[in-house]
């Protein structure tokens, strides 16, 4: 394996020190070339034993916008009919039944099946991963995200889950950015505020 090296200080301002989570979008169509592009870079990155929990639906039609918005809080609503893609980002509660295939070492799936709660917490945790992933795939590809969480999970499960094990984690507007939707950069404090070294 090659010796790797640090991004420029470009790279590093489109991923970190200069995005930011948009509330708003240019009308600029995301093209399902795109969406597959960013699913092809998050699907490598860790997950525990590979189990990759998270199940997502890019709603791109006004249909399925349509479908979502009333279940968000006033305010999301609007952002997420306004933005060319909003993604629920949902996690299969029997993730473990893929386990077989997705890591074939050992028998991973037993770890999981007689234990709903280490199920749970793994499907949480990892599909939580997953969504981060999700945003910096998209920033890597010059795309912009707008992550929510003001919306109704149950409600959402039945509209889009509905006889499924998989439920909603969060969700995340997706688009070339309006910078005009921004507020100011909210504070981010220095290592040692919230970071301790032993």
């Amino acid at each position: 394996m090659s010796e790797k090296h640090p991004l420029d200080q470009k790279s590093l301002d489109q991923l970190f020190n200069n995005a930011r989570s948009y509330n708003g979008y240019r009308d600029k169509d995301v093209s399902n070339a795109q969406m597959d592009a960013i699913w092809e870079l998050m699907k490598y990155a860790p997950t525990s034993a590979n189990c990759l929990p998270a199940r997502m639906i890019w709603c791109k039609s006004e249909e399925s916008k349509k479908k979502l918005a009333p279940l968000t809080m006033p305010g999301n609503d609007e952002k997420i009919m306004q933005a060319p893609v909003s993604v629920i980002i949902g996690m299969d509660m029997e993730f473990y039944n893929e386990l077989p295939e997705l890591f074939p070492h050992t028998d991973a799936k037993s770890w999981f099946d007689s234990d709903p709660e280490n199920a749970r917490v793994t499907a949480f945790r990892n599909s939580s991963l997953q969504g981060a992933y999700f945003i910096m795939a998209a920033r890597a590809l010059g795309l912009d995200i707008g992550p929510l969480s003001g919306f109704d999970n149950a409600a959402v499960d039945e509209a889009f889950f509905a006889g499924t094990t998989i439920k909603s984690n969060f969700i995340s507007t997706l688009g070339y950015g309006d910078e005009s939707s921004i507020f100011e950069r909210s504070p981010r404090p220095k290592f040692d505020k919230f970071n301790t070294i032993l």
